[in-house]
């Protein structure tokens, strides 16, 4: 099967690389951000997919984490997964670049904070600052119909 890489598909090879990255989250909604800091490592596999291995710590311990990354172009959808060893809920993204084109709004479904057992919407948004800096915000849509930010995540690229 032959893939035909798109304008998306290329817009997820800015990714590859090696990164350092620093992050405050908030490890529960009553409780102030911590910072965490590690390393991540984004390769292709092929040129329809990215995935990035990230590797830090966090709340005492060592986290390593796996997001990959494509674009589904009869969905018109960038579409992904995100695994964790801090977790044991498989997120799975779909996704859409915003109109300037240096955003990836990436949405899904996952646990609540608020109560047990309850899912709720989430964003993850990568940016482009430039070719070298790019942030990762977490957003929660609240029973309000608001998005609280809850992660701020700022990476570097370092090769």
């Amino acid at each position: 099967m032959k893939v035909d890489p798109t304008k998306e598909h290329e817009w997820l090879q800015k990714l590859l690389g090696e990164w350092t990255y620093e992050h405050e989250a908030a490890m529960a909604p009553d409780q102030p951000k911590q910072k965490f800091v590690g390393t991540e490592s984004v390769r292709s596999l092929g040129p329809a997919w990215v995935l990035c291995e990230g590797r830090g710590e966090m709340g005492g311990g060592v986290a390593q984490t796996i997001m990959t990354l494509g674009f589904d172009p009869p969905k018109k959808k960038f579409v992904g997964t995100f695994i964790g060893s801090m977790m044991t809920f498989l997120w799975i993204y779909e996704g859409e670049l915003d109109p300037s084109g240096k955003k990836l709004i990436l949405s899904a479904e996952g646990p609540a904070w608020t109560a047990e057992g309850k899912m709720a919407k989430y964003h993850d948004i990568i940016e482009f600052k430039s070719d070298d800096y790019r942030t990762l915000t977490s957003q929660q849509l609240g029973d309000d119909g608001k998005w609280t930010e809850f992660m701020v995540a700022h990476y570097r690229r370092t090769k």
